[in-house]
This record gives structure tokens, C-alpha cells and sequence, in this order.
């Protein structure tokens, strides 16, 4: 699987697209925005997009969903229906934050934890993740050891819990027993910022590792 990060908007939201090396058929994970500079990765890849993948509702990872999936004719996939109040405020979310005017739509499908997705011969494990969101999912890959952890967790640091219907205890219950368990060796994507391994953040975070408090 080829992966290619592509900050978007002023948050600087990393939109990931996943390929398929077998079939070159690709997966557009969280267009928040900027959606020309998706389609030049795109392009640049030799992928063929089949879907769009949602993380979480939030501007910034959403944004550009609705744009694109008319465009390229793509099926909207995710996240967990208790992200449906989000993706219908993001007309309100845009004039908030500064965006262009951005449209709500309604997914194709929602995802559940341990629902599956694939992309080409890939397949991804859905992890219900909530507490940045209560909808928020994550995508991981058994085979190549990664994650895509959207705003969950970050390198040193955890999504924001101070939006609507965010809880800090859920979040840190969702990073410690449900995304630790797949292996210290596991790297993550996450929405802003560079990677990291959940064993790195398990040593060092000062929210989530073996050694707060």
C-alpha cells in the first residue's frame, strides 16, 4: 500500500490517500479542502479513486467531501452516525471558521466498530474511537502496521474533547483500550503533525502513556 499525506486548509489537516499497489485503485481519507491539490496526488500517483473515507465531521476533515465525491463520481464512506449533527453543521462550521462556503451531505455509509473497508486488494479494520467526536473512526491496516488515527491522537499530544459531545474520558479510553492493543510497533497517521508509534506515545505522552499521573 502506497500512502501520500496532503495538508489541507489553514489547520493544515493531513488528507491521506491510500493505494492499492496490486490494482492502483485508491481511498481519499478525510478531504477537509483544497480538493485541487488532492486531485494532483492523485494524479501524480497513477490511483484510481474508488472512495472517499471519513475519519470524523469536523471542517477541516470533511470540508471538501462534497465537492469531490460529485466530481470524481465517489461513494462517501464513514464516519459513525453519531457524526451526522456535524456533517449537517458545516455550512455553519465554514462561516465559524473562515471557510468558503462548504455543503453537508449525507454518507453513503456509516461505519461500526468492526466493520471492515477496502481499498483494492487492502483491507481496513474500523475502530469506533469517540471522545474527540462521539462519531470518530479509525482505519487500520493489520498487514502494513498502520493507522489512520483522523484527531484521536497525536504525536505528544490528544484531540481537542471541548467541542460539542467531545469527553476527554472517552478519548483517553479509546486511545488506551482500543488503539494501544494493536502493537507498540503500529504506526499512526494522525490529522495534524507527523507521525508516531503507539508504542512512542505509550512511553511518552503526557495524556495517555503507562507513566501519567
Amino acid at each position: 500500500m502506497q500512502i501520500a499525506i496532503v495538508p489541507v486548509t489553514a489547520f493544515e489537516q493531513n488528507c491521506t490517500v491510500l493505494m492499492c499497489d496490486n490494482t492502483k485503485e485508491a481511498a481519499i481519507v478525510d478531504p477537509g479542502g483544497e480538493i485541487n491539490k488532492i486531485k494532483a496526488q492523485i494524479e501524480k500517483m497513477g490511483a484510481t479513486p474508488t472512495k472517499i473515507l471519513l475519519t470524523h465531521a469536523h471542517i477541516d476533515h470533511a470540508g471538501g467531501t462534497a465537492v469531490l465525491a460529485r466530481d470524481l463520481g465517489l461513494p462517501i464512506i464513514g464516519p459513525h452516525k453519531e457524526d451526522d449533527f456535524w456533517i449537517q453543521s458545516l455550512p455553519q462550521q465554514s462561516m465559524m471558521f473562515g471557510f468558503p462556503n462548504v455543503e453537508s451531505f449525507t454518507p453513503d455509509q456509516w461505519l461500526n466498530d468492526g466493520d471492515t473497508v477496502t481499498v483494492g486488494d487492502v483491507t481496513l479494520e474500523v475502530i469506533h474511537a469517540p471522545g474527540h467526536t462521539p462519531g470518530h473512526v479509525v482505519f487500520f491496516d493489520k498487514d502494513s502496521k498502520k493507522a489512520l488515527v483522523g484527531d484521536v491522537i497525536f504525536n505528544g499530544s490528544i484531540g481537542r474533547t471541548d467541542f460539542p459531545k467531545g469527553n476527554f474520558d472517552e478519548l483517553v479510553s479509546s486511545i488506551r483500550e482500543k488503539l494501544f492493543p494493536l502493537g507498540d510497533d503500529i504506526e499512526f497517521i494522525c490529522g495534524h503533525g507527523p507521525n508516531s508509534t503507539f508504542g512512542h506515545e505509550r512511553q511518552h505522552n503526557p495524556f495517555v502513556s503507562d507513566h501519567r499521573g
